[in-house]
């Protein structure tokens, strides 16, 4: 498969997971409340919650070692090999210690606290809780080991085929669930339904894991339990890093809600999800095209490199840039009707939590440069500072601007990791032949200035929006075309020919 037919299938695998996550997040909701109280939907909810923070180290781990395999490439698959048996009886071995600590965890202390539930006075319900917990944590424990498997065929140009894999185990235990509920499955009952689901898909990918394996050549007699607790505790760094950038995207709440209230935290929330989609959007270009990215870095292929450069900041300035630009017009409108007109839409709010994804996607490149790579240092360094902006900054705007003021403490941390981000990367990139591209990368900056600038002006002189409006949408469309037309052949190439492949896709569905 060539690299465009991967980065359209990688592409498609994406949407189709994020198409997946939004049904079960927003149409699923009422299906649900509709079989069970509200309490029980919500332990539901906060088992999901726990867990997420209960594998953040496991999920440090794997992709570390993910980036491990992308450094190393196709013609290291020894070397991989060696590495990724290590990795396994790692997981293995840490998989039966924490499934111990969970164990404990849900029978012998006050789980309820842990769910940040009140006192659950039925043993019935409360017993489930504990068997549910218990039962999810063994289906990631089985999906991590398998997931490490997946990810090592990464560097085999298999991401496409492993993300594919993903959306059928999530459409699946979608499905299972819902069936179990409507026909008045309980809380445990939903939980064995999706653990049956998810093993069952799990072995199928497993297999097919391992007829991939060993078509590409990556054997299994060679393996160090050594090496592979010694890269568990470098991964502590990306773990830190995950951990901060939680705090960052969600403990956030825990200082807006003394400053602005319940109502102050929903209409936050609730705004942040819409600004939130485009970066989604986002993703599912950067996502498949890291593993292309990791192999031009690794052959020193400058024109490749900033093809794949221009690919994030191509969908920036002729999608992104110009779609936030209209959100801030047609939102309202739009947020007043999936709201009920409950919640108070803020302008400026919207504004700065939109400018702040362009600034994300702007540093897209150099982050998959710097976490491609593996440079913890750097990472940490960058997810510390930007912990400290958000809070720091927050303490000093709220009491003056409310969550307007929490929304310009996402925006300034969002400046300064991309500005981090992108200094980090272009200094290691000459470490390696390989250069920034400054020419394009400033033309593309201009595209985050001109939308941020024309945003704000239409937040604040609202009498002339429209005018405004149209300035800047033709701004924009003025340096995206000259963005275009100073990019490099190679890149123009590659991204004319992955253009044509996907309108012939979309026409031949």
């Amino acid at each position: 498969m060539s690299t465009t037919k991967r980065l359209i299938s990688g592409t498609a695998a994406s949407w189709a997971g994020i198409g997946v996550t939004m049904l079960t997040q927003i149409a699923l909701v009422p299906i649900f409340l509709s079989y069970w109280d509200i309490k029980t939907y919500g332990v539901w909810i906060a088992i999901q919650a726990l867990l997420n923070v209960l594998s953040t180290m496991d999920r440090g781990y794997n992709d570390f070692l993910e980036y491990e395999f992308l450094k190393l490439g196709e013609p290291n698959k020894n070397q991989i090999g060696y590495i990724l048996w290590s990795g396994i009886f790692v997981i293995i071995l840490v998989s039966i210690f924490e499934t111990a600590v969970v164990y404990y965890l849900s029978f012998y202390l006050n789980v309820e606290v842990l769910l940040k539930e009140g006192k659950v006075e039925d043993p019935t319900l409360l017993n489930e809780i504990r068997w549910s917990l218990m039962i999810q944590w063994v289906i990631w424990s089985v999906a991590n080991v398998i997931g490490l498997f997946s990810r090592s065929l990464s560097a085999f140009g298999y991401f496409p085929r492993m993300g594919w894999w993903n959306v059928l185990i999530s459409i699946s235990n979608s499905i299972v669930s819902v069936v179990i509920v409507i026909f008045g499955g309980s809380l445990l009952s939903a939980n064995i339904g999706i653990g049956i689901s998810s093993v069952s898909f799990l072995l199928l990918q497993y297999i097919d894991v391992q007829k991939l394996l060993n078509k590409v050549g990556v054997t299994s007699n060679r393996y160090s339990i050594r090496v592979g607790f010694r890269y568990y505790i470098t991964s502590f760094g990306l773990s830190a890093r995950y951990f901060l950038e939680n705090f960052r995207q969600q403990g956030i709440r825990l200082i807006i809600l003394p400053f602005s209230g319940i109502k102050g935290l929903t209409a936050f929330s609730t705004t942040r999800t819409v600004a939130n989609v485009a970066q989604q959007g986002l993703l599912t270009i950067t996502h498949p095209l890291l593993p292309e990215l990791m192999r031009f870095l690794r052959e020193k292929d400058q024109n490749k490199m900033e093809a794949s450069f221009g690919t994030v900041w191509l969908v920036l300035l002729f999608i992104l840039a110009p779609g936030v630009v209209v959100l801030q017009v047609i939102a309202p409108f739009l947020f007043s009707i999936w709201t009920k007109g409950q919640i108070e839409f803020l302008p400026p709010l919207f504004a700065t939590l939109s400018i702040g994804v362009l600034f994300y996607a702007l540093g897209q490149p150099a982050m998959a440069v710097v976490v491609g790579n593996n440079r913890l240092k750097q990472q940490i360094i960058l997810s510390v500072i930007s912990a400290l902006v958000v809070v720091g900054t927050m303490f000093a705007l709220m009491p003056y601007f409310g969550i307007v003021g929490a929304g310009i403490a996402l925006l300034i941390a969002e400046i300064v990791a991309a500005i981090g981000f992108i200094r980090f990367a272009s200094l290691w990139l000459p470490n390696s032949g390989l250069k920034w591209p400054v020419k394009v990368f400033k033309i593309a900056l201009l595209s985050v200035l001109i939308a941020a600038a024309g945003i704000s002006m239409m937040v604040y002189f609202p009498s002339v929006r429209w005018e405004i409006f149209s300035a800047t949408i033709l701004a924009l469309y003025w340096n995206a075309v000259r963005y275009y037309r100073n990019m490099p052949y190679m890149a123009i190439q590659k991204i004319n020919s992955l253009f044509k492949k996907l309108s012939f896709s979309i026409k031949t569905v």
